[in-house]
């Protein structure tokens, strides 16, 4: 019995450690998806060594989750001027109510720079 109730607490244990409850990937899954989804290529270098998240015939995207806005604006700016495609965000957007701050805040630089934004719903 004891040995029973050890297994059980063991694989609980593994399971909330591996977080098989909870969906949580990392950016590189989402760069995988949106890059698949527009048929683009991933992690293009460019001469300076720095790499393009998601390169298609028409973007150049950075992607990143929401909390990051501001960074994804300078990279996808300059990843723009140096492929000469159009900037894009890819967004990682969680909870629409959390997240609603940093949305608004690059909505505002998209809107000013021309910025295209994908919006990434966060846990497919």
């Amino acid at each position: 019995m004891r040995k029973n109730i050890l297994l059980f607490c063991m694989a609980v244990g593994c399971l909330y450690l591996c977080g098989c409850s909870d969906k949580k990937y990392n950016e590189k899954h989402y760069q995988t998806l949106l890059c698949n989804e527009l048929d683009g290529l991933m992690e293009q270098s460019l001469l300076d060594r720095t790499r393009i998240d998601c390169l298609t015939d028409e973007y150049a995207i950075e992607v990143d989750f929401s909390k990051k806005w501001a960074e994804s604006v300078g990279q996808s700016l300059y990843y723009a001027a140096m492929t000469g495609k159009k900037p894009a965000v890819g967004l990682i957007v969680a909870d629409i109510s959390k997240d609603r701050k940093h949305m608004k805040r690059l909505e505002m630089l998209a809107d000013k720079y021309d910025i295209k934004i994908f919006k990434i719903k966060k846990g497919e």
